[in-house]
């Protein structure tokens, strides 16, 4: 796995800065890096698995939340205009947390200059209006997922020139629609899912113990 050296600097001083110890502190010190960047080889290796399009998000809170998400599947996030909040919203970051440098985010005018972004991927479109349900898509490595703002969901007007491409995530009946960051959630471990959760890190450790 190569690294670019901007990798390493981001990684570097994301683990803290080596100092002038020992010379076997510093041997220690580039181990434990090169042990985080094998880790963190996973995740881009993983880069742009899928594409996650908020279409005109309105809450801060959650497009950080869905940031997190994209962080930590190494999905592509799109946003696309026109936004309820600003990028340095601090609702926005703190949601967020620490993970932003992780995430690529790509930000569009409209509508139309997202799907000409996107043309050639596949597509599909989340909506509660759907006729068939989410998991009957095949979730191809670099497709779209579409969601709509919190209040109105996806224009009717996309959702009716791409029929065969909307799904619904399955609810008790009477009930409006599920959190977007939620739904966001669903979707992409759904696919990571039919992926074997290619380039994740599918075992965890314990800090003080052991297994």
């Amino acid at each position: 796995m190569n690294f670019e050296i901007k990798d390493f600097m981001v990684f570097a001083q994301f683990f803290g800065p080596m100092g002038s110890g020992a010379p076997a502190r510093r041997a220690g010190y580039k181990i434990f890096v090169s042990k985080r960047l094998a880790k963190i080889g996973a995740v881009r290796y993983n880069r742009g698995m899928f594409h996650v399009v908020l279409v005109e998000p309105e809450i801060p809170q959650n497009a950080g939340n869905i940031a997190r998400t994209c962080a930590a599947t190494g999905c592509v996030l799109h946003l696309v205009r026109p936004l309820g909040f600003e990028i340095s919203d601090k609702y926005l970051k703190r949601a967020g947390l620490d993970y932003w440098q992780f995430v690529d985010v790509r930000v569009h005018e409209d509508l139309e200059e997202t799907l000409s972004a996107l043309r050639g991927v596949p597509c599909y479109f989340f909506t509660t209006k759907a006729e068939k349900r989410y998991d009957d898509i095949p979730y191809e490595a670099g497709c779209a997922l579409f969601f709509g703002k919190e209040t109105a969901g996806l224009p009717e007007e996309l959702l009716v020139k791409n029929r065969e491409s909307c799904v619904r995530i399955p609810m008790l009946g009477g009930r409006r629609s599920l959190n977007l960051s939620n739904s966001v959630a669903i979707a992409v471990y759904e696919g990571l899912r039919r992926h074997d959760f290619a380039g994740l890190e599918t075992r965890g450790a314990l800090h003080r113990l052991r297994w």
